[in-house]
């Protein structure tokens, strides 16, 4: 059943997306089918009253950075997380103990034997015995605490009692990296702060599939959306988080990290949004550039959807007069993101509203789909 509801999805966003494309053919002035000239334009009114449109200008691209370096500016820089950080023994850690001047409570190395074996285990009940120190607490405490308390036991028999205490296995606190990774698997908490970075360079990194812009973290039964990109391009180490037994740290794959091309170009379709970013002027030129002998440059518009339960609007457009190579350095300053669809008109500007009264719908279908997959 499940898998039969995954192929209803794909075959309605595959007609969805075939429905979008084959509109870019016969518009602008097509004519929908079944639909009269007044309704069209009362359903084409109101959805441009739910569009914003922008000219991408040098103003616009240097907003964009300022609003990028002020974004910056704000990320939290604290290493509280890592400067704090004690590792705390648990159920299952193993634990040497030597006494100085005193061999008969040191247990003497062996060839066959490893530090593991004969070391002292925490216990289900918490607790460690030790000679002179029965019943210790032990699970919770930090190695410091522990030797504290050792110490204050031996005290007892022995003047003075030199302690040393090591961790020779940590087996209590593990955390876990799944999904779009080289190695998924379990990694181990330990003395050394384990953050999500070096979680999923203990992984193997990333995959060619992998999404590097963001990741599930999930801790506590909360799950938050962290942003790789935010911490490797601009520093924010507020996203590389402290993991601490049972985090869970799942990397998605990138099929949805595309742009669509479409319209008067050489060659319309989906083009991949790399770890660097990917350009209007990029996008444009993976897709053959425009058809110069039919393509308005003045029509290349960039649609990029919203949320229109949080902001009432369906979409973001932003317009591209290409032309003249001033415009080609703004393409190539213009960022896309992605799911972003590129049109290509080779219709005058004044028809541009029919190009749009055939892709929002698009746009709103796909997004309904969208939410069925999520819940």
């Amino acid at each position: 059943m499940a898998q039969c509801f995954k192929k209803l999805i794909a075959a309605s966003i595959t007609s969805t997306c075939i429905f979008a494309m084959s509109g870019c053919t016969i518009i602008p002035g097509g004519h929908l089918e079944g639909i009269n000239s007044e309704e069209q334009s009362a359903n084409l009114e109101q959805e441009l009253s739910k569009v914003n449109i922008q000219l991408i200008s040098p103003a616009l691209i240097a907003d964009k950075k300022k609003r990028n370096l002020k974004s910056q500016a704000q990320f939290s820089t604290s290493t509280s997380q890592l400067s704090d950080y004690e590792y705390r023994l648990g159920i299952g850690d193993v634990i040497s103990i030597g006494v100085w001047d005193h061999p008969e409570l040191t247990i003497p190395a062996a060839v066959q034997r490893t530090a593991e074996f004969d070391g002292f285990r925490v216990q289900a009940d918490g607790t460690i015995t030790y000679a002179y120190a029965p019943k210790v607490e032990a699970a919770g405490k930090t190695v410091s605490e522990l030797h504290s308390e050792i110490v204050k036991r031996l005290s007892r028999v022995i003047e003075d009692p030199q302690v040393d205490i090591k961790i020779v296995a940590y087996k209590s606190q593990k955390a876990y990296v799944t999904g779009e990774v080289n190695k998924p698997g379990i990694y181990a908490i330990t003395e050394i702060p384990l953050t999500l970075i070096d979680a999923i360079n203990l992984a193997g990194g990333l995959t060619d599939r992998a999404d590097w812009k963001t990741v599930a973290f999930t801790s506590d039964e909360k799950t938050e959306v962290i942003y790789l990109d935010e911490f490797y391009s601009a520093g924010d180490i507020s996203q590389n988080r402290v993991l601490k037994s049972g985090d869970i740290v799942h990397v998605s794959r990138n099929d949805r990290r595309n742009v669509y091309v479409m319209g008067d170009v050489m060659r319309a379709g989906k083009v991949g949004i790399n770890r660097y970013g990917l350009s209007l002027a990029e996008a444009l030129a993976d897709s053959g550039g425009i058809n110069e002998r039919s393509a308005d440059p003045n029509g290349i518009f960039v649609l990029r959807k919203r949320n229109l339960e949080k902001d009432g609007i369906i979409a973001d457009v932003y317009q591209l007069h290409a032309k003249n190579m001033t415009s080609m350095i703004l393409a190539e300053q213009f960022k896309l993101e992605p799911q972003d669809i590129i049109y290509v008109t080779s219709a005058p500007i004044s028809r541009w509203n029919k190009v749009l009264s055939l892709l929002l719908p698009s746009i709103t279908t796909i997004d309904s789909i969208q939410d069925i997959q999520n819940q």
